[in-house]
């Protein structure tokens, strides 16, 4: 006769045996979840890069203080989503009289692209002279909920007014 006793001992038996083999099984499928998981954030993760064109009128725009290297144009390099990236200029007046400037885009390919990226600066509106130099920051943006976007150009024009 088989004794209730001895059954229940033998499936705690077999049971110890097993259960060691599952939590390392169950273990290892939570962690290729959870790996899983923070890949695919990794994976929508878009970047966009960029060159943009420099139009001065009026003016020479420098790439440093000494004023030996010219900007022709602008290599943003790769923007992510939601981020802004800096560029340090430093722009002479080249006219013959006194001037301020202002700051404005044209031509984004894609034209959408305008409406999801800002580019703005730090020139505070004052009053350069003939032959002055100000230091001056560009700063682009990219709104966190860019969509269709691959890459993009545009350009950038600053004008002397004065």
């Amino acid at each position: 006769m088989i004794k209730p006793r001895n059954v229940v001992r033998s499936c705690v038996h077999f049971l110890q045996g097993k259960v060691k083999p599952l939590i390392a099984i169950a273990t290892f499928v939570l962690i290729m979840f959870a790996m899983t998981q923070v890949m695919s954030l990794v994976l929508t993760s878009k970047t966009i890069p960029n060159v943009g064109v420099v139009k001065a009128i009026g003016l020479g725009v420098y790439w440093n203080a000494t004023l030996t290297n010219k900007v022709s144009s602008i290599d943003w390099g790769v923007i992510d989503p939601g981020s802004n990236k800096n560029v340090t200029v430093y722009i002479r007046n080249e006219g013959n009289s006194v001037c301020s400037l202002t700051l404005n885009t044209a031509n984004w390919n894609p034209s959408v692209a305008s409406n999801q990226m800002t580019l703005t600066w730090n020139y505070g509106g004052q009053s350069i002279n003939v032959g002055a130099v100000i230091q001056v920051e560009l700063t682009l943006s990219v709104s966190a909920s860019v969509t269709g976007i691959i890459s993009f150009s545009f350009d950038i024009n600053i004008v002397a007014n004065g």
